[in-house]
């Protein structure tokens, strides 16, 4: 559920199309057909609904944070290539980690998302960028 999360949280920021949310669903879904989450999603049709299920039946305490780490990062790096507007990226990014689950806020590498656009303020993009990178690449084997 893990993945599901983020795509949840991901489409909410609008970071990420319906299309993929129902697409990666789909795979999901056609994996592991006995799962009544799944299930439950697949034949819910109103996506914020959807959303709010996926937020509110995550066992948050039992998280497994590398997992949804890695599939953020590596979600979130396709974005931030895509995105030639570093303070565009940056503001949606502060907006995300207010989305996030509140017991992964402070813990590296989502918090980076609250502050790794403060040194755009005095105007050095090339530190904010750097500090993104470490984030993106957080997970790299």
């Amino acid at each position: 559920m893990e993945e599901l999360l983020v795509y949840a949280i991901l489409l909410s920021e609008e970071l990420i199309t319906e299309d993929e949310y129902n697409k990666r669903l789909d795979e999901l879904f056609l994996s592991s057909p006995e799962n009544d989450d799944l299930l439950y999603l697949e034949w819910e049709t109103d996506i914020k609904k959807a959303i709010i299920y996926v937020r509110t039946h995550m066992d948050y305490n039992n998280l497994d944070l590398e997992q949804l780490g890695r599939i953020l990062m590596s979600k979130l790096k396709a974005i931030y290539i895509d995105c030639s507007d570093i303070k565009r990226f940056a503001g949606r990014m502060y907006s995300l980690w207010e989305g996030l689950p509140g017991n992964i806020q402070n813990i590296e590498p989502f918090w980076i998302l609250c502050y790794a656009d403060d040194p755009l303020s005095w105007g050095d993009e090339e530190q904010t960028r750097n500090i993104y990178e470490h984030m993106l690449n957080y997970y790299k084997d």
